[in-house]
C-alpha cells in the first residue's frame, strides 16, 4: 500500500466515498510533519555519533595507560573499556533526567550530583567486574566495594563536570531570553500546578525561597542571587536583602512606622529597605 500525499487505494476509495476534494495544500502538514520527524532523527543521530566518539576516546586512553593493571590483549582491554564506558553512557540517559529533572529537581546540586554518581556508578561497576574477571583478574567480594569506590569517585568528576557545564549553558541562554520566558523557565523549578502563574514576588527563608503568585506560595530549595540572576532585570527587582518583587505584583504601596512597605496583590506585604528605596521609586512601584 502506497503512502503519503500520493493517495493508495484504500486513500483513493475513503475520497470517492466522501466526496471530499483535496486542496493543493493538503500535503503540507504532512512533509512538515516529515520534516520534523526528519530533524529530530538527525539529531538523535548526531548526540549517538557524539557520544560513540567520546566513549571510543576515552576507551582508548584507558586501554593505552593500562588503567587498573588490566591484563590480556589490547583489543579485548579496549573492547572492555568500551562496553564499559558504554554502559555508563546508556545509563546517564535514565539517570540524568531521573535525578535532575524528575524526582531531585528542587535538592541541593551537591545531593543530586552525589546521587547521579552513585546511580551511574553501580551499572558500570558490575560491568567493569565481569570484563575483569573475563580478563582473568582475581576479585573477591571484598574487592568489589573498592572497585566501586574507585568508579564512583570517576562518576563524581564527570556528573560535577556535566552539571557545570549545562549550568553554564542555561545562563548563556538566559542572556538572550526574553522576560516572559525567564519567568516560565523559573517556575519550571516549581510543581506542574504553578506552571503559567503569574510571578507576584520571591522571599528568602533560611536557604528556601518562599515564590509568592497568583496560584499561591511554594517553597524551593535556591539562593535569592541565583533566583534574581534567572530571572533578570527585567521582571522585576529586589526590595529587601530577602525580597525581590515582580513589576506585575504589586497592588498598592503603605507606610508603617516611616518605613515603605509594598503590598502584593495577595495581601502579603514586601518590605523595602532603604538601600532599595530609589529603585522602586524610579520603578513607579512606590
Amino acid at each position: 500500500m502506497k503512502t503519503g500525499c500520493g493517495a493508495g487505494r484504500i486513500g483513493a476509495t475513503q475520497i470517492a466515498r466522501t466526496g471530499w476534494n483535496p486542496s493543493p495544500n493538503t500535503c503540507k502538514p504532512i512533509h512538515e510533519a516529515r520534516n520534523t520527524r526528519d530533524d529530530t532523527m538527525a539529531s538523535a543521530l548526531k548526540d549517538i555519533g557524539k557520544t560513540l566518539g567520546i566513549v571510543t576516546l576515552l576507551a582508548a586512553g584507558f586501554t593505552w595507560f593500562g588503567v587498573y593493571g588490566t591484563g590480556g590483549s589490547l583489543k579485548l582491554r579496549f573492547l572492555m573499556w568500551f562496553v564499559t564506558m558504554l554502559v555508563g553512557s546508556v545509563a546517564s540517559y535514565w539517570v540524568v533526567p531521573f535525578v535532575f529533572q524528575t524526582h531531585m529537581k528542587t535538592s541541593h546540586p551537591a545531593l543530586r550530583i552525589v546521587a547521579a554518581a552513585v546511580l551511574l556508578a553501580i551499572p558500570v561497576t558490575i560491568s567493569l567486574c565481569i570484563f575483569l574477571a573475563f580478563l582473568g583478574a582475581s576479585i573477591s567480594l571484598a574487592q568489589i566495594p573498592i572497585q566501586f569506590a574507585y568508579v564512583l569517585a570517576i562518576s563524581l568528576v564527570i556528573t560535577t563536570g556535566g552539571f557545570l557545564i549545562d549550568r553554564a549553558r542555561q545562563l548563556a541562554e538566559l542572556e538572550d531570553a526574553e522576560p516572559e520566558d525567564r519567568v516560565a523557565g523559573f517556575l519550571s523549578r516549581l510543581p506542574v500546578r504553578y506552571r503559567g502563574a503569574d510571578l507576584w514576588a520571591i522571599s528568602s527563608e533560611d536557604h528556601y525561597l518562599r515564590v509568592h503568585t497568583d496560584r499561591g506560595e511554594e517553597l524551593i530549595l535556591m539562593r535569592l542571587a541565583d533566583a534574581m540572576r534567572e530571572l533578570g532585570e527585567d521582571n522585576g527587582l529586589q526590595t529587601h536583602r530577602s525580597w525581590w518583587v515582580s513589576h506585575n505584583g504589586v497592588a498598592d504601596t503603605r507606610r508603617t512606622n516611616g518605613k515603605l512597605v509594598l503590598i502584593l496583590k495577595s495581601g502579603q506585604e514586601a518590605p523595602v529597605s532603604r538601600t532599595y528605596q530609589p529603585n522602586v521609586r524610579a520603578a513607579g512601584l512606590a
